[in-house]
This record gives structure tokens, C-alpha cells and sequence, in this order.
């Protein structure tokens, strides 16, 4: 759906502008009653539908966060502004690189295009935290991550409630120093560890969840390739709680620049 609202306003963009184009070359001149409204609309909207296609593109583009394979740090109902140019400046619909600026930082919380399971040939946008760049050797042992070896440490700081999907299941609250970012997981301690090692190909990232028992990621199905990526999440702007909570007004804001 994301793709197709792209391409929506990239065609958007480009016929009222070619609408507005041609009046000015060539209907205007003969034109000697009133602007027809057809006109009308294609002077008026091609500016405002440029504005939002530049900016989508390759400034900032909000996002909802459906599920909650990255609580405690981002809950289902955030959304979430994405910086579009931190990983590069693409083309819209194409996604095609035109300028390289960076590449994903460890710790950062990415989103990116990834095959959507339920219908064949779209994609959906996905959001998880990098863990892994190129030539890293990631392993996952009795819920401890390790990065090339190296521990990444976990303090426990608490206990909570996982309620993603209507239950309530009881989790650990970890610190967790991932290379010297420190921020929350979830563990819950009934879950299997499901144990790996891998090492991430050139080109390639590797995303967990903070959720790390609830979450869908590339212990799973795999790296996320560079061409996928679409920007770095850095603000909460906006948080819908549902009926309970309505607007959380105490989520907008939240910076996560890392």
C-alpha cells in the first residue's frame, strides 16, 4: 500500500503539472472566457502535491508502528518520523540511489522494504534496530548477543507485561549496551532461545527487535539488503494508545536518534 501511494503521487504530481504547463504554453493564450475548473485544479494542487513529493522523498516521511516487535522503546500506535536522506538520497517508486550520504549505524532504528508474507510480490515497510553491518559476526546465545565475539551487556532494570496480540505475557526488562547504546529489550524467560551465529554479507544489515521473543526478524528470515533501506527513525511526533489511552501525550517527542 505504501508503494502504491507513491506511485499515486508521483502521477498526481505529474499531471497536474503537466496540466498547468500546457495551459500557460498554449490555453491561456487563446483562452477568453472564465478558467475551466479542470485547469483550475491543476495550477492549484501542482505546487502543494510537489512540496509533499519532495519532502516524502527525500526529506522526513512518517510512519506507524503496527506491532510491538520493538517495545519497550516504540509502541504499537507511535508514529514515528523517518530522516530519508541519513542512508542516501533515492528516487521515489524506482528507490533508486542517486546520492550516498551514509550507511546505518549500529544502535540505530531503521525501516525498510521487506517482502510482505501475506500477499506475493508487494513489499511492506518494516522497522527493527540494526544490529549488524557488513562483515560482523553476529551471535545469539541463550538470549545474549554477541558482536564479533564480544558480549553485548545486559543489566536487568525490571519486570513488565508483554500485551501484543490481547495477552498478557510476562517479560524481563533489560538494559542493553549494544556497543555503547544503551536502551530497553524485552526477555521473556518462558520463550525458547533459539541459538545463532551468523555473518553479515557485504552489503547486507542485520535487524532485530527490541522485543526480542516477539519479534519477526533476521534471525528469521534473513539480511536486509542496502537497496531496501528507506531512512533512520529519530522522533515520536504522535502516539495513539486506543479506546483505553487515547492520545499519549507523554510519548510525543521522544527522540531516538539512536
Amino acid at each position: 500500500m505504501d508503494v502504491d501511494f507513491e506511485l499515486f503521487l508521483v502521477l498526481a504530481t505529474l499531471l497536474s503539472g503537466m496540466i498547468a504547463l500546457i495551459d500557460i504554453m498554449y490555453f491561456a493564450k487563446h483562452r477568453k472566457g472564465a478558467m475551466p475548473k479542470w485547469i483550475e485544479y491543476g495550477h492549484s494542487f501542482f505546487p502543494v502535491l510537489l512540496i509533499v513529493l519532495l519532502l516524502r522523498s527525500f526529506l522526513v516521511e512518517p510512519f506507524r508502528i503496527p506491532s510491538g516487535s520493538l517495545e519497550p522503546t516504540l509502541l504499537p500506535g507511535d508514529f514515528v518520523a523517518a530522516n530519508k536522506f541519513t542512508y542516501g538520497l533515492r528516487l521515489p517508486v524506482s528507490h533508486t540511489k542517486i546520492f550516498s550520504i551514509g550507511e546505518p549505524k549500529k544502535g540505530e532504528i531503521a525501516i525498510f522494504r521487506h517482502d510482505d508474507p501475506s500477499h506475493a510480490g508487494n513489499t511492506i515497510n518494516m522497522i527493527k534496530r540494526v544490529i549488524g553491518v557488513p562483515g560482523d559476526k553476529i551471535s545469539y546465545k541463550n538470549k545474549i548477543l554477541y558482536i564479533n565475539n564480544v558480549e553485548q551487556a545486559q543489566r536487568l532494570v525490571g519486570h513488565g507485561l508483554d500485551k501484543e496480540g490481547g495477552y498478557e505475557v510476562p517479560v524481563d526488562i533489560y538494559e542493553e549496551n549494544l556497543e555503547g547504546i544503551k536502551h530497553l529489550i524485552y526477555v521473556n524467560p518462558d520463550a525458547p532461545a533459539n541459538d545463532m551465529t551468523v555473518v553479515v554479507p557485504p552489503d547486507d544489515y542485520f535487524m532485530m527487535g527490541d522485543n526480542r521473543d516477539d519479534s519477526d526478524d533476521s534471525r528469521y528470515w534473513g539480511f536486509v539488503p542496502e537497496s531496501t533501506l528507506v531512512g533512520k527513525a529519530f522522533v515520536v511526533w504522535f502516539s495513539w494508545g486506543g479506546k483505553e489511552n487515547f492520545v499519549r501525550w507523554h510519548r510525543l517527542g521522544l527522540i531516538h536518534s539512536k
